[in-house]
């Protein structure tokens, strides 16, 4: 019988070695999954890094759609637009054909960086961009600075913006705050300061920013506000021109030299603080203000050039948006006059009587305006007194209760009594506190006399009133008040000085003008006003009393201080407390109109319109009457009758019409 073959040990069992124990297959793929799990650290690593490639996989995606978006509508940057492109200029002439304004954008020469002065250089970059020549189009500092300053203020009062950032928004984006547009703009930094040197920025930096007054560019604002050229700036004229980036429009030194200057100051102590200028330095400096081109004299023409730039709306909006040429009615000599009269007025007596503003309105009898002055200084305030202000016009609002009543037949020598009356209440005063009895009309208006006033009014209907102020041009609301016959409606000053023009030309309407006719820059005609017949308001009968009673006014009444050396009529108001003074009278020649207050109401001292208005009043009609013949009122009205009636005769042969038209049955053959 024979053996099975024993199995022989390893040499590895050893002698006393156990024979291995079978493992099942589910235990073997256990063991096999457990020597390839890594530890639990290195698990999370990869989990991490795994998470972060993805997110910067997607971010990249983003940031790769957001640059195509932001870059899809830049504009083309090898061809940046012109400084100005698309604005609207417009030269405005006066009636001389002397140049008043110029608005639009003003160019000068090229300025290389070499040829500006270091501390025009220094002065932009002390107060705009301390780091320019640090930085790769964003300064983070100067952004820090300007966050922590918003939030410590609680509002936006620095901006972050570099001089690389305010040229990529100069060149190629508009003014409009959106995160698009300022993302754009930092897109454009980064390229500008790729493609161009720190020079080459700040070269077109400084020959492309606004500094106001339609000047673009340094050489352009240098020439415009200081009559030279930029290569020449001193310290104090270049630390101007530095703070004018701010506000261009509100600091431009030819409309506003005191807070230009002032700015001035502030960028002188930020050269200091930047260690560009000395501190000794800089306090002499702030002694020795630049010398403004223009700003001495002219800016009060700006009153009437605003003026004629909102009526262009009117009469031609179909220019809006051309460059024009607009010719004016303007005298410069008579604009000169006033703007001289009104300084030296409230400059003496109404700063002692505390009158702080006033305004002057000077018309051709067809209501041509030959000079306006709408305020005491331009540069401080651009508010125009004459034609948008609201003021009570006190007692020169009679010249339309006694046009009613001579209208309704009352005489000037027809008598009536000064005397306590009372209407539903109310009983008027006279400024003098007293009431003086019997008086004819004449008197009663020459003196000013309120109490017989409105009894005129009562007796030919405060509404008769109310239609004859509308009829000679007053555009305000006027209410047919017991009170109405005292001035208590407000009105403009400049439609009170149209109605005054309609007694000097005879009864006709003057309505107030300023533009003559309209062109495009080649002389293209876009409106040119139409000399039309003049329009009746008043029979001559009427306007011959009532030019009487005006003269008496001047010559004995509430008005001599209006005399001058020729014959004057007029009417003084005096609103109550002394909130509102005026002075509205006429020449053979010429209109005008003088009102003196405060902004605020605040009441004068004692002030009359017979007192300081009217002073100013014929201070002004003698410098403008220099030269000029003395001839007597309504010397004019003949030509205003003839031209009237030959304006009918034309119509009536024109419609074959042969009935007497009204001033043929007015005046006769």
């Amino acid at each position: 019988m024979s053996k099975k073959p024993t199995k022989k040990a390893s040499p590895k069992q050893g002698k006393n070695a156990q024979p291995a124990k079978k493992t099942s297959g589910r235990a073997n793929a256990k063991m096999r999954v457990e020597s390839q799990t890594p530890p639990k650290g290195k698990s999370r690593l990869r989990r991490i890094l795994y998470a972060g490639a993805v997110v910067g996989v997607w971010g990249f995606i983003i940031g790769l759609i957001t640059l195509a978006y932001l870059a899809l509508d830049l504009p083309n940057l090898d061809n940046p637009p012109a400084p100005g492109a698309g604005d609207q200029a417009v030269v405005i002439k006066a009636a001389n054909g002397a140049t008043l304004v110029t608005q639009g954008p003003i160019y000068g020469d090229w300025v290389q960086y070499s040829e500006a002065p270091e501390v025009l250089v220094r002065a932009f970059m002390a107060v705009e961009d301390r780091h320019f020549f640090n930085h790769s189009g964003i300064d983070i500092r100067g952004l820090g600075r300007a966050v922590v300053s918003n939030l410590a203020a609680g509002r936006v009062r620095a901006g972050g913006s570099t001089i690389t950032q305010q040229l990529a928004k100069n060149l190629f984006l508009s003014n409009e705050r959106t995160m698009k547009r300022k993302a754009q703009e930092l897109l454009l930094a980064f390229w500008l300061e790729q493609k161009f040197t720190k020079n080459q920025i700040m070269t077109l930096y400084l020959n492309r920013v606004y500094f106001g007054g339609g000047a673009y560019g340094i050489d352009a604002a240098s020439r415009k506000f200081f009559g030279h050229s930029a290569t020449t700036l001193s310290v104090a004229e270049s630390a101007m021109l530095a703070g004018l980036v701010k506000a261009p429009s509100s600091l431009a030194p030819h409309i506003n030299p005191e807070g230009a200057w002032d700015r001035a100051r502030v960028v002188l102590n930020t050269m200091v603080d930047a260690g560009a200028l000395t501190r000794a330095a800089a306090e002499k400096i702030k002694t020795q203000p630049p010398t403004i081109r223009g700003s001495a004299s002219g800016r009060d023409v700006r009153y009437f050039t605003d003026w004629v730039l909102s009526e262009t709306d009117k009469v031609a909006p179909m220019s809006r948006g051309k460059s024009l040429v607009i010719y004016t009615t303007l005298d410069p000599g008579v604009q000169r006059a006033a703007a001289m009269a009104l300084d030296r007025g409230l400059g003496e007596e109404g700063a002692r009587r505390g009158a702080s503003q006033g305004a002057i309105v000077a018309m051709d009898h067809d209501g041509a305006v030959r000079g306006m002055v709408g305020g005491a200084d331009y540069g401080k305030s651009q508010y125009n007194r004459a034609v948008q202000a609201l003021r009570q016009p006190g007692s020169a609002f009679k010249l339309f209760s006694y046009l009613a009543a001579l209208e309704a037949g009352i005489d000037p020598n027809d008598r009536y009594r000064d005397q306590m009356i009372n209407i539903d209440g109310w009983s008027p005063k006279n400024y003098t506190g007293v009431f003086s009895g019997d008086m004819d009309v004449r008197e009663a208006f020459a003196r000013s006399i309120n109490t017989v006033a409105v009894q005129v009014a009562e007796e030919v209907g405060r509404d008769r009133v109310a239609l004859m102020a509308k009829r000679l041009g007053i555009t305000t609301h006027v209410s047919p008040l017991a009170s109405l016959p005292l001035g208590t409606e407000e009105v403009k000053l400049v439609d009170l000085t149209g109605a005054y023009a309609a007694i000097a030309n005879g009864g006709f309407e003057a309505e107030p003008y300023g533009i003559v006719e309209i062109t495009t820059l080649e002389g293209q005609v876009i409106y040119r006003r139409n000399p039309l017949s003049p329009r009746a308001v008043l029979t001559y009968p009427v306007v011959e009393d009532m030019a009487s009673m005006l003269t008496s006014v001047v010559e004995w009444g509430s008005g001599k201080n209006a005399q001058i050396d020729r014959p004057a009529a007029g009417k003084s108001g005096t609103s109550q407390d002394s909130r509102d003074a005026v002075f509205a009278g006429f020449t053979s020649d010429m209109t005008a109109a003088v009102w003196v207050g405060n902004d605020d109401g605040t009441p004068m001292k004692g002030v009359t319109g017979g007192g300081l208005p009217a002073r100013i009043w014929g201070d002004f009609m003698l410098e403008a009457h220099a030269g000029e013949p003395v001839r007597p009122l309504l010397a004019d009205s003949a030509l205003f009758i003839k031209a009237a009636k030959d304006y009918e005769e034309e119509r009536e042969d024109e419609d074959g019409d042969k009935k007497k038209g009204f001033f043929r049955r007015l005046f006769g053959n």
